[in-house]
């Protein structure tokens, strides 16, 4: 049996591996540098600029985690001073698909969602 295998049911099993790379590439700011660099390599400071939200901290963990997943990689840029662009990979690229269809998913149905959110939390109080 793999990591990620359908049971007999053909119900998915999650192992803690595929939890743990959904919960590094899903994350709020996951998301956003690879919207950014799926337009094109960009430098940190440049990603920094387009996410203004986003920490020093916060943006440094999530290029080492996305790096070290082998979906973005940093190429340092032999200019004085030295400067890091970011890039992603042919692996990252593959990701956009599937991240597309989860993102369609949830704008049709948000407002469902919403209600739902409505319903529980009136149903809470």
């Amino acid at each position: 049996m793999t990591d990620t295998d359908y049971s007999p049911a053909g119900r998915i099993e999650v192992s803690a591996p595929h939890r743990e790379l959904l919960d590094q590439v899903l994350d709020r700011w996951s998301l956003q540098v690879l919207s950014e660099l799926c337009e094109g390599p960009a430098r940190f400071n440049v990603l920094r600029k387009r996410i203004p939200a986003v920490t020093q901290k916060s943006l440094t963990g999530t290029l080492r985690r996305l790096e070290r997943n082998g979906i973005i990689e940093r190429n340092v840029i032999s200019t004085r001073p030295l400067a890091v662009e970011y890039r992603i990979t042919p692996l990252g690229k593959t990701i956009k698909r599937p991240i597309d269809a989860i993102l369609a998913w949830a704008n049709t149905y948000m407002p469902s969602i919403e209600a739902a959110r409505i319903s529980y939390d009136d149903a809470v109080q």
